[in-house]
């Protein structure tokens, strides 16, 4: 195809396309020797270290001791020789702001010496501290604009890593960003925080189990992530995209995912070089991968990370999501993260697998082959039962977003009422435990195919469920809810509190009733059985998705807040308010203020959008829609010269739609000029209510103008191109 359009422009730099990335030698990578290798990591502490120094450093990050001030300087120094011999002039203290994104501040090794050269320096203040500009990020109402101070605090337990570009070699440090009154202003320093209350808490259930020298309690996580990948012409041809992350028009495509064929199909050979020089990126980072694959839409993939401590593990997610960006654009290709960037396919989640345990006692919510004599794992588990359904509407305001929005409760995503899936198996111990006491576990058994040449295979005891938002996977719960382009660092900072909250409840009663004198199973059965009785609604092994289990929800008394809006202000309720207080994890003050920045994010995000919508409507869809109008105007009035009676239905249909399409424009500017309220709140129903229907009739007026204008006049890259051309 020729063309002077933008869209036609970019499929003939297309198709012309050679991958301008360095080869990669791939037995390099396959060998191993690539993992970590730029991470300074407990291999290379201990090599560069003095042997008490690292001692001293292993048992803070372990979580059994505060850190020591007088090692911060060795390690600084040993940092910056590390740093130094691999290349690196500058450091940065990486930190994660309430943007949901990653923040950094680079400064050089380097100053003057006063004798004409320069010295490279590194002390322990500066690797402790820094002091990036506080005004400009969210807070909230903690933080004004003139207030500008604001610290960022080492984390050591978040080990250091290099970044590498083609230009240079910058030493990241994870941190914590804290303002000056030390309130958080992040997204990591709550995951600390509620990390520590979970160890405090989940300790004393292991006491009453009889286990000694117990280690630190940790949360682990792994989180699956999806993500669309568009050729970079295409991209740069949307503006919509380039500025919401989502597409604000488009057409459905004469085919997208019914054949169910993208799903675990081959991957295209120009995604797999990505993948592999991404996979190559994030190895020398230690980050574990451990899984690629097409997703069900077309021109969707996922990449999914092998199970770490919580925090590195936010840490890494954050890493991820930047490296995917930076890898593509090597590639000519763009990655998109928003949960929903195409209508009418699968949009995107962040599936956010979650256990806790420690080194002594190993996973904590493994429940063996026979669960019903587990009574340890009963116990946590019916914490996560009890935590989930007592908290299921702060579940829901953790993953509250504009975007996550267009995903939540479609049939590819779990709906917003939160409930947990458990399985056959459980489910019936479960049962058992609420009549009076388990006494069996349903077996898995083995699997047989039928074929002789195949083996029978292990079955699990129970099916999985893809409908539901919390599901137990085996040894884990996965939260299916999260999206894509999220931090997760908010979902797990919520999971690690309500859980604190909930071992304490179950860690009370276990000990106030072995205090009196009851054996320690029969105060089990009696804690369980009370906790299922009360909480055990919130458990839900059927699909999802159907009607019937919206009413049984809303009978059960189960939230169903279907948009942000709606969740959100869950975090001013007094549950909330008093959990997050009572385990030191978020202040009032400190949980108001999110409340304030994610309303408020939600309402710009759809502002921008609803400037696109016209921008885009009036500068590109109007302008081709008269040219296409006029043409066919024309050719009918040339016809009519000739004593020729043409077809002229198809200029009706077009007349008809611009105007339409001008009346649409007009009513979302009569919306976008009418204010919204006196709150914030009030402000966000405003735009979800009004502002986002007036955006979608002007998008179903272009949408129908797609379909019958011609393909070289219009001017906007269509899902059929940028969804299939790899």
């Amino acid at each position: 195809m020729s063309g002077n359009t933008v869209r036609q422009q970019a499929i003939s730099k297309i198709s012309k396309f050679k991958t301008s990335s360095p080869a990669l030698n791939y037995k390099e990578t396959a060998s191993g020797t690539l993992f970590g290798a730029n991470v300074f990591g407990l291999g290379a502490m201990k090599s560069h270290l003095p042997k008490d120094v690292y001692k001293s450093l292993k048992k803070t990050i372990d979580g059994n001791q505060p850190l020591d001030p007088a090692t911060a300087d060795v390690v600084a120094a040993a940092l910056k020789d590390w740093a130094l011999d691999k290349g690196a002039t500058h450091y940065a203290h990486i930190f994660y702001p309430l943007t949901g994104l990653t923040a950094e501040k680079h400064d050089s090794f380097y100053s003057p010496d006063g004798e004409g050269n320069a010295i490279a320096e590194f002390t322990g203040k500066k690797l402790v501290q820094g002091e990036p500009d506080a005004s400009s990020f969210p807070s909230g109402g903690i933080r004004v604009t003139s207030e500008a101070r604001g610290y960022t605090a080492w984390d050591v337990t978040s080990p250091a890593y290099l970044a590498e570009t083609t230009n240079g070699i910058t030493l990241c440090i994870p941190t914590a960003f804290v303002s000056w009154t030390g309130e958080a202003l992040d997204t990591k320093t709550p995951v600390l925080r509620a990390t520590a209350a979970l160890s405090t808490h989940a300790t004393r259930v292991l006491k009453l189990f009889g286990h000694e020298n117990i280690s630190a309690v940790t949360s682990y996580a792994g989180c699956e992530q999806e993500y669309f990948l568009i050729d970079k012409n295409f991209f740069y041809a949307r503006p919509d995209l380039l500025n919401a992350g989502r597409t604000l028009f488009g057409a459905k495509p004469p085919k997208g995912q019914e054949f169910e064929d993208h799903y675990f199909g081959v991957i295209p050979s120009r995604v797999q070089a990505f993948m592999f020089e991404l996979e190559r990126e994030l190895l020398v980072l230690g980050i574990p991968v451990a899984t690629r694959h097409n997703e069900v839409a077309p021109g969707q993939f996922e990449i999914a990370p092998v199970f770490e401590g919580a925090n590195i593990a936010a840490d890494h997610q954050q890493l991820v999501m930047v490296t995917l960006k930076s890898v593509a654009e090597k590639h000519d290709l763009v990655c998109l993260l928003h949960e929903k960037p195409f209508a009418g396919v699968n949009g995107s989640g962040k599936h956010l697998n979650y256990s806790f345990g420690n080194s002594t006692q190993g996973n904590l919510l493994d429940p063996g082959a026979t669960p019903h004599d587990n009574a340890q794992f009963m116990v946590f588990c019916g914490a996560v039962v009890r935590a989930v359904h007592k908290f299921g509407g702060l579940l829901r305001a953790a993953i509250a977003s504009a975007s996550n929005d267009h995903r939540l409760g479609a049939n590819e995503a779990p709906p917003a009422i939160i409930s947990i899936f458990m399985g056959e198996q459980l489910a019936d111990v479960w049962e058992q435990i609420k009549a009076g006491g388990a006494k069996s576990s349903k077996a898995g058994g083995s699997l047989k195919i039928g074929v002789d040449s195949l083996p029978n295979l292990p079955r699990d005891a129970g099916d999985r469920n893809r409908t539901s938002p919390f599901a137990f996977t085996g040894n884990r719960f996965e939260f299916r809810a999260v999206g894509s382009s999220q931090a997760p660092g908010i979902a797990l900072a919520t999971l690690n509190t309500i859980m604190a909250d909930s071992l304490d409840f179950v860690a009370t009663k276990l000990e106030a009733a072995v205090g009196s004198g009851k054996p320690l199973n029969t105060a089990v059965q009696q804690v369980l059985q009370e906790v299922y009785t009360e909480h055990g609604g919130v458990v839900f092994n059927g699909n999802g998705y159907s009607e019937e289990w919206h009413q049984e929800a809303e009978k059960r008394g189960l939230l169903n807040l279907k948009t942000s809006v709606d969740a959100l202000p869950q975090y001013e309720t007094k549950e909330a308010i008093a959990v997050f207080e009572k385990y030191k994890v978020l202040s009032p003050r400190e949980l108001h203020a999110r409340y304030e920045i994610f309303l408020e994010q939600y309402v710009k995000a759809i502002n921008v959008e609803k400037n696109l919508v016209l921008q885009i409507a009036k500068t590109l869809i109007v302008p081709a829609a008269l040219r296409y109008q006029t043409e066919l105007a024309n050719n009918a009035a040339a016809l009519k010269a000739a004593g020729i009676n043409g077809d002229t239905s198809l200029l009706q249909k077009i007349s008809g739609l611009v105007g339409d399409l001008h009346g649409s424009i007009a009513g979302l500017e009569k919306a976008a000029s009418q204010h919204g309220g006196s709150s914030l709140l009030e402000e966000a129903k405003y735009f979800r209510d009004s502002i986002l229907p007036a955006q979608l009739k002007v998008r179903e007026v272009v949408d129908s103008l797609e379909g019958l204008i011609a393909d070289d006049v219009w001017p906007l890259p269509t899902y059929q191109e940028m969804l299939f051309i790899k």
